[in-house]
């Protein structure tokens, strides 16, 4: 009985061991599985507040860089360290309607175009005519500003047309739809012509005696027309010149921009912002 008892108290021990062991190892499972988990959880949680954290700063809103000539008013012309003019308040007015922000640069002329072609300038608009040739490599928005050309000549001129000009010197700006018509009525090596960088200088000389006649948009002879006293000219208007249409320019293919600033100029165009802009500068 002592062996039996012996035996039985052993078999216990071991049970109540085995037991033992059984439950520290159960315990140790749930202990590792629970801190697996509240790691996971965390980790998850740091996870996504980096994620929050990102899209709450949000990507940074473009601006856009707009290029401009501005020594053609009353298009665009510099006062002081500002660029101010008709197509200045239209840029505006488009950028505003359309959520856009922009910074006006004054390039000049070719630079504007090669701004766009090598992506330092985002958008053109400088009295810029759609014409063909520009639409092969760039894209223009709806028309803002219907233009014609006009010829400045004496007061006491009998031209009448622009095939009048014939044997006269004439002053143009170059890369213009001005010089383009001078150069198609009389030749691309006309001797009388005369290319300036800008219409104004043109202008000048011509008040001058340098040049005969001036060709170019109405909105910049009309422009003198106004405000020049003592002065004998007068504009020529001939119906020969085909119509002309100003847009905003963009590199060819830029299908995002060139939507949003047509919507931003048919809404101002629609709500009667660009008929009020129209009439600060223009005579009816």
């Amino acid at each position: 009985m002592k062996n039996g008892l012996k035996r039985s108290w052993f078999v216990m021990l071991a049970a109540l061991l085995s037991f033992a062991l059984l439950a520290a190892g159960c315990g140790s499972s749930q202990t590792d599985t629970g801190s697996q988990q509240q790691n996971a959880s965390g980790s998850e949680q740091a996870n996504t507040g980096g994620t929050d954290s990102q899209s709450g700063e949000g990507a940074a809103e473009k601006t856009y860089v707009v290029g401009t000539d501005a020594i053609y008013p009353p298009f665009e012309k510099m006062e002081a360290d500002k660029i101010t003019g008709f197509d200045i308040d239209v840029i505006h007015a488009v950028a505003e309607a359309a959520g856009m922000k922009i910074e006006i640069k004054h390039t000049g002329w070719d630079p504007l175009f090669n701004g766009i072609d090598n992506g330092t300038v985002d958008l053109g608009i400088s009295a810029i005519t759609i014409t063909d040739d520009r639409k092969k490599k760039y894209d223009f928005t709806e028309p803002y500003f219907e233009a014609n050309q006009l010829i400045m000549v004496a007061e006491d001129s009998p031209v009448t047309k622009l095939d009048d000009l014939k044997g006269m010197t004439i002053g143009v700006q170059g890369g213009t739809t001005g010089a383009i018509a001078v150069k198609k009525a009389f030749g691309d090596t006309y001797e009388g012509l005369r290319e300036y960088e800008d219409t104004p200088s043109a202008v000048d000389d011509f008040f001058n005696g340098r040049v005969q006649a001036v060709v170019a948009d109405n909105g910049v002879l009309s422009l003198y027309t106004k405000k020049t006293t003592g002065k004998k000219f007068k504009l020529v208007k001939d119906d020969s010149f085909e119509k002309e249409y100003y847009g905003i320019m963009v590199k060819k293919g830029n299908t995002e921009l060139l939507e949003k600033l047509n919507a931003g100029l048919k809404t101002i165009k629609d709500n009667g912002t660009l008929d009020n802009i129209y009439k600060q500068y223009f005579e009816e």
